[in-house]
């Protein structure tokens, strides 16, 4: 959708190829953004070492800075992470470092130590999965994403951060249950990124057959007015309808429905359903919908 609007507001003319590199750079920012999540939440963790050695190296230290508490430095979930080479390689190849995040990971660790969730943690005398966990999801969670300065941090060096936000915190918290199931090489994989590509070209494509179809559907509603973004849900949508016979159309229907809402005006949620919805009749009255049933185990 952000590639499809970016191509539909630029004021040159699309060159063949121009689509797919534009969609590998969003891919691709996305990726590095959630690279940066990490390693970010993984240094603030770390830096529970960093802080010991530095407060043991004073010139006089007191007995609390000679027995700084750095069981969050190894935590189970956390090595899991560093020693994956997927994340290493992405280390290497990103470089995270360069967004200059040192002095800001460090604030981060010392609101940590100051958090009851912190405290309760290193007073365990165990470690189990659950609180190794439960504690990098607190630093992300309440630390990270909750602090307008973070927040802006962010927002300096990905400028897709608005749109990317919600995901991002999806995929890290399921990343922190499984930290060996990620690819930092792909996040995509194979079949969803044949998807996104598919579904990019068919909208360009066959962009004269789904409008074809949607504008007799605007006869109370002047086309020039309508919101750009909310012209292409509506293509995207009806693309689904007649070029992907797997995705079920309620699917199709309730996904472009939240973009809307999430992305174009407030009366667009309406506008996009009462569209797609009278599409999906039409379609269905002139047997032209053809979906693969899958029967349940």
């Amino acid at each position: 959708m952000q590639t499809l609007y970016a191509l539909d507001t630029a004021q040159d003319v699309p060159v063949p190829g121009k689509a797919d590199k534009l969609l590998e750079k969003n891919l691709e920012q996305s990726r590095h953004l959630f690279t940066y999540l990490i390693y970010f939440l993984t240094q603030a963790a770390r830096y529970a070492e960093t802080n010991a050695r530095l407060r043991s190296s004073r010139h006089l230290p007191s007995a609390e800075d000679l027995n700084v508490n750095i069981k969050i430095a190894g935590n189970e979930v956390l090595w899991k992470i560093l020693e994956n080479p997927s994340y290493q390689k992405a280390v290497e190849e990103i470089k995270p470092e360069q967004w200059d995040g040192a002095e800001m990971i460090r604030k981060t660790y010392l609101q940590l130590v100051e958090e009851a969730p912190y405290k309760e943690y290193i007073q365990l005398q165990e470690r189990n999965k659950k609180s190794e966990k439960n504690i990098l999801e607190f630093i992300f969670t309440d630390l990270m994403l909750a602090n307008d300065t973070f927040i802006s941090h962010i927002e300096d060096i990905f400028l897709h951060w608005d749109d990317d936000a919600e995901m991002m915190n999806l995929l890290v918290l399921n990343y922190l249950q499984k930290p060996t199931g990620m690819n930092f090489q792909d996040m995509l994989g194979d079949e969803k990124r044949k998807f996104a590509f598919d579904l990019l070209r068919t909208v360009m494509s066959k962009k004269e057959v789904c409008m074809d179809l949607i504008k007799p559907k605007l006869k109370n509603w002047d086309v020039e007015r309508i919101a750009v973004l909310d012209m292409i849900i509506m293509q995207m949508g009806v693309s689904e309808f007649l070029y992907f016979d797997t995705i079920p159309t309620k699917v199709t229907i309730n996904e472009y429905i939240d973009l809307a809402k999430a992305y174009s005006t407030a009366q667009s949620g309406q506008f996009v359903n009462g569209i797609l919805d009278n599409i999906h009749k039409e379609l269905l009255a002139q047997n032209r919908l053809h979906k693969t049933e899958f029967k349940k185990n």
